[in-house]
């Protein structure tokens, strides 16, 4: 009885704890941390009831077709699984939850860890008799892979909706062909298990370590050219030199659009959103050489003063100062980042 609780227990770290040591790793290595503990425990928590579902959906699909099991676990198990695994993470992008690349791969990594925790629990209640091997596998393979698929749909996802400035449907699409084929491939066993889950082990830190020097070097490049623009452009306003530029006559044609009143209200809302950009940023860039930046307390009335001129200037306001208060993508999740 002893042996075989021991045993037992050895089976479930061998099939769980590398999955979740690599999570913790991904995590370390972010120098922004902006993604916060609590935030990773619900996306793996969601991550086991999107296996409960897919176990559902799975046996759904073999029980109403006449398809061979060994074909489904090929290709009807890998498009299945990352679909719904996928689910979660377009709800975080499209709900600018994500700031970049990294947090992307970290919230996919664990949907992928979530999952494969439910499903090397059941298959550990249901597979009693199989070896220490087969668990060896199933964690340093199979539960990798989990993560390694919907981390690489995450921040494909991300660079796409990045690049186009928006998360149409179309962004998704190549992330989840390719984890869905890397998946199938995966599952269709052309190499031995061990050799197999060796691969995994070996190229996912590769393509990790790709992703966050892509996700630092934009993050860099951003903070830089949009500290500095902003920066620019709020000097101006604050001192009055605006007038003398482009942006300064752009503004002088509005006074022919709206009243007096409204005119003020738009360059006070501009004012606002610079100044909560400028220290969004700053505090990203602390967070990077290392400090903990303390809660602005002032922080709550600045966005309720926000939302007020918001309503204030209207639609037509807001189409006005779309060339400088941006709203889309990572300049609406730091405003976000800075709610919380």
């Amino acid at each position: 009885m002893g042996s075989a609780t021991v045993e037992y227990a050895l089976s479930i770290s061998v099939s769980l704890l590398p999955v979740f040591l690599f999570l913790a790793v991904l995590i370390f290595l972010d120098s922004y941390k902006l993604v916060k503990l609590r935030d990773v425990i619900i996306t793996i928590l969601i991550g086991c009831g999107v296996a409960y579902v897919a176990f559902f959906v799975n046996r759904f699909a073999l029980d109403s077709t006449a398809i061979d099991i060994r074909l489904y676990a090929r290709y009807g198990a890998p498009l299945t699984e990352e679909v719904l695994k996928a689910v979660y993470v377009i709800f975080l992008l499209k709900a600018h939850r994500a700031g970049f690349m990294v947090d992307a791969a970290i919230y996919g990594f664990a949907v992928g860890a979530g999952f494969a925790f439910l499903e090397n629990i059941y298959y550990l209640q249901s597979l009693q008799e199989s070896s220490l091997f087969v668990w060896i596998i199933r964690g340093f393979g199979t539960a990798v892979m989990h993560g390694g698929t919907t981390s690489i749909f995450a921040t494909m996802a991300k660079n796409f909706a990045d690049a186009k400035g928006s998360e149409p449907l179309s962004v998704f699409l190549p992330g989840l062909a390719t984890a869905v084929a890397i998946h199938s491939f995966f599952n269709h066993f052309f190499l031995p298990p061990l050799i197999s889950a060796v691969s995994v082990l070996l190229s996912l830190p590769l393509i990790m370590l790709l992703v966050f020097q892509q996700s630092e070097r934009a993050t860099r490049g951003w903070l830089g050219v949009g500290f500095d623009s902003d920066a620019d452009l709020l000097k101006m306003i604050i001192t009055g030199d605006v007038a003398k530029t482009r942006i300064g006559e752009y503004l002088q044609t509005l006074q022919t659009r709206f009243r007096g009143e409204t005119v003020a209200d738009l360059l006070c809302y501009l004012r606002i959103y610079l100044e909560l950009s400028i220290q969004a940023k700053g505090i990203l860039m602390m967070r990077q050489a290392g400090f903990d930046v303390p809660p602005d307390p002032d922080i709550k009335a600045k966005f309720e003063e926000l939302e007020f001129l918001r309503k204030s200037i209207g639609i037509t306001g807001q189409i006005a100062m779309s060339p400088f208060v941006r709203t889309k993508g990572r300049d609406l999740w730091q405003l976000q980042m800075l709610q919380k």
